[in-house]
């Protein structure tokens, strides 16, 4: 789950790590009064969407008085921001962070993410800071240094010294700077997140270490412990198919591509997907309807997959384990019926009761191509389509 980036700086001033103070607004009213209450000479107006790249977009604007944070205010709002994040469709701006400026000095990275490879929470940072950091693992991977953390005895001060040392942080700020990384791992751990991500983490005239930009994304497995993360998600900022599967507690995620795919199990789902790239054609979608799917939950699934104007055809894909072919093949009968589907369908059965499912398939006298094989299933509906 993602959240916008003011409610991540709220969530890490509770664990002592210095923020810039700011207002949310969702007017323009709203956002003249947050400036006016900050008192600054400056301040700082910033789009509030679930996506990085505001700035070069043009979602951060600096404001030396009233009437420019009114001006950038009435600009910003309401407006469409594009970026490498959004997709070409973009996200329309409904709310803004007010902040107060800051006396900048020099700009840095710091971030914790799960490495898999060795199962452990990993902090990154690099003086590079406010360049996005797939670029510089890119063009000068030297320049970002990693700290393995053990989850027994969590991050050391050792540690973080360690990376202010490497990342050239002058050493009047060395104390807050091992406070903030200390807090930002005590959040992250706490708080159940995927993601940590500063980017810049600034140095100030004034002597402080300060999180200028803020990214936290949270485990949605967690979520059932963290009830005030939850508070935190904005269904605008999500894909309304993505809502109404999450109901069903069905797993989907919208792709770009024409075909639907309705599996059960990622790992097939993803084997689905790569297999109708293999043969010629593209996923609409990610859909997984798990391992207890009922025939309710697989007649939503279509549903939810025809909500998608661009799909031209569906590709069903069941082996059936825990989930038996003949409730599948009866929620993909009852679907067919209520959708009036029109659009061609192929599905591939193989596992537990198959024959039985084969045979439901058979004798309901829609017009449901069968398939024999994954490769099978994804030449016919890739032909189909074409």
């Amino acid at each position: 789950m993602n959240i916008h980036e003011y409610q991540g700086k709220e969530i890490l001033r509770k664990y002592g790590v210095a923020v810039p103070n700011g207002h949310v607004a969702y007017t323009v009213e709203e956002a003249v009064e947050a400036a006016k209450h900050l008192g600054t000479k400056v301040s700082v107006v910033k789009a509030q969407i679930h996506a990085g790249g505001r700035g070069k977009a043009g979602g951060v604007k600096v404001a030396k008085n009233l009437d420019e944070v009114r001006t950038y205010a009435d600009e910003i709002l309401g407006k469409t921001l594009v970026t490498h994040q959004t997709g070409p469709e973009g996200k329309e701006v409904k709310r803004l962070l007010i902040e107060e400026g800051c006396d900048i000095k020099q700009e840095y990275y710091v971030g914790l993410v799960l490495d898999r490879a060795t199962s452990r929470v990993t902090m990154m940072a690099s003086e590079e800071g406010g360049t996005e950091i797939e670029e510089v693992a890119e063009n000068n991977p030297e320049k970002i240094f990693k700290e393995v953390i053990d989850p027994v005895v969590g991050l050391t001060a050792f540690q973080a010294r360690r990376l202010a040392f490497n990342i050239n942080l002058p050493k009047e700020y060395l104390s807050k700077a091992v406070k903030f990384m200390l807090g930002l791992y005590q959040a992250f751990v706490e708080k159940d997140c995927s993601i940590a991500e500063i980017n810049p983490l600034v140095t100030t005239g004034d002597g402080e270490v300060i999180a200028l930009d803020a990214k936290l994304n949270f485990d949605d497995n967690s979520l059932f412990r963290q009830k005030d993360i939850s508070e935190y998600r904005d269904l605008d900022e999500e894909d309304t198919k993505e809502i109404e599967a999450s109901k069903y507690d069905l797993s989907y995620v919208a792709l770009d591509g024409n075909i639907g795919c309705m599996v059960n199990g990622a790992g097939l789902a993803m084997s689905t997907m790569d297999i109708i790239k293999h043969s010629g054609g593209d996923p609409a979608n990610f859909l997984d309807v798990g391992g207890g799917a009922t025939a309710e939950k697989v007649t939503e699934a279509f549903k939810i997959i025809l909500s998608d104007k661009n799909v031209k055809g569906i590709f069903v894909n069941i082996f059936g384990g825990i989930m038996k072919c003949d409730v599948i093949a009866e929620g993909v009968v009852e679907a067919t019926k209520q959708v009036g589907l029109e659009m061609p369908l192929v599905v591939r059965l193989e596992g537990t009761n198959v024959d039985l499912g084969k045979k439901i398939l058979a004798e309901s006298g829609l017009n449901i191509t069968a398939a024999e094989s994954m490769a099978d299933g994804a030449e016919k509906i890739v032909s189909l389509v074409k």
